[in-house]
């Protein structure tokens, strides 16, 4: 039997009970999901799914991520709401494929974790069963295990092994309608210097990647949860002011942005935790030791140097640093170090050589967060 695999939560009792019902059966666990988003949380529900699979002797295989394929199949069906026409076709699309995966693996009979889940339709998932049989002439078995207490024993068994919990279904579409309230959509957001973000997919993949190691080697540990304040750049832009001689010759009073002279783009590299409730233009109050100290919002220019200085770094230019950041952690210990408190929410920007007049927009949203933290005894 081909069991389909969409998350661990609803896999673990769902694969319990097979075992339970088809003590001699081969039951080979095929994880199918190209409709996740992102990639990223993906490779997650996979890695924990496939521990699970593990912990039960279960084989286990990571199907095709063939996102491509699966924004086709739900092309014109974006707006559908959870247990509608998407899900229907999404249900077809990974049962399809579970099929010809069992077709070509020498399998008579394939099912579903969907089936567990109380956020899908076990009609719509039957329903589809009959077709995929007709087609493929492969059963389709559809046991409820929901019932007689089910559903609470599966919240039990995933309590009990500490598995991974996602708060959204997991496609773009679902995650947008269940979130679009929110202030912020983090799963929707990543940074261009690929830096691994407080709360993230990748933190969490982390965190559970460094599990499996502790259970490998025997440790004991726990997952708990921390309340904590969050951050996510959205957009900066550093600006400089120089002189225009073409300015005073050809267009004299002529001004850029209020003042005579143009702004010219600044290389620079805005440090986590900056935040600006405003668009800020200045300049510089003073320097020392390579840190200049803005005459508006208490914004703080660093060179390249004192950064490197700092934390102990060879970056040549502003430029490298995106290329190659440092991580989140090392970005709030400069700040620390910077401004002598952990709390400090002024915008940090760190620049090749400090100028005389700057103009700072920077958005950026903090907020309170709730993220995991995997403790080993």
């Amino acid at each position: 039997m081909i069991a389909h695999l969409c998350c661990s939560v609803d896999a673990g009792y769902f694969l319990k009970k097979l075992k339970e019902d088809f003590p001699d059966e081969k039951i080979t666990g095929f994880f199918y999901d190209p409709n996740i988003h992102p990639y990223s949380e993906f490779k997650l529900r996979s890695l924990d799914t496939e521990r699970i699979c593990r912990k039960l002797g279960i084989e286990y295989v990571e199907g095709e991520y063939d996102y491509e394929s699966w924004l086709k199949a739900v092309k014109g069906k974006e707006n559908e709401p959870e247990k509608g026409v998407r899900c229907s076709i999404c249900f077809d699309h990974s049962l399809e494929a579970t099929a010809e995966f069992a077709l070509k693996n020498g399998d008579d009979k394939i099912t579903t974790s969907l089936l567990m889940s109380p956020m899908k339709s076990q009609e719509q998932l039957n329903s589809i069963g009959k077709v995929i049989k007709r087609k493929y002439g492969i059963d389709f078995y559809a046991p409820d295990y929901r019932k007689k207490g089910g559903t609470q024993a599966q919240q039990i068994y995933a309590k009990e092994t500490q598995m991974y919990r996602q708060d959204y279904c997991g496609c773009i579409y679902g995650i947008w309608q269940q979130k679009q309230d929110q202030e912020i959509i983090d799963e929707l957001l990543s940074p261009v210097t690929r830096q691994i973000l407080p709360a993230s997919i990748e933190e969490r993949l982390e965190i559970y990647k460094k599990r499996l190691e502790y259970e490998d080697e025997g440790s004991e540990y726990k997952i708990i949860k921390e309340n904590f304040l969050n951050y996510r750049l959205l957009r900066g832009s550093v600006k400089f002011k120089v002189k225009s001689e073409k300015c005073k010759t050809e267009n004299p009073g002529q001004t850029f942005g209020g003042a005579k002279g143009k702004w010219e783009i600044e290389d620079s590299y805005i440090l986590f935790y900056s935040y600006l409730q405003r668009p800020a233009r200045g300049r510089i109050d003073f320097v020392k030791d390579g840190i200049g100290y803005f005459n508006r919002m208490q914004i703080i220019f660093v060179e390249i140097t004192k950064f490197n200085e700092i934390l102990n770094k060879k970056y040549q230019n502003v430029k490298e640093i995106t290329k190659s950041p440092p991580s989140i952690e090392e970005e709030v210990e400069f700040r620390e170090k910077i401004t002598n408190t952990k709390y400090s929410l002024s915008p940090i920007i760190i620049v090749d050589e400090i100028k005389e007049k700057y103009e700072v927009d920077i958005e950026a949203k903090v907020y309170p967060d709730i993220r995991e933290i995997l403790i080993k005894f």
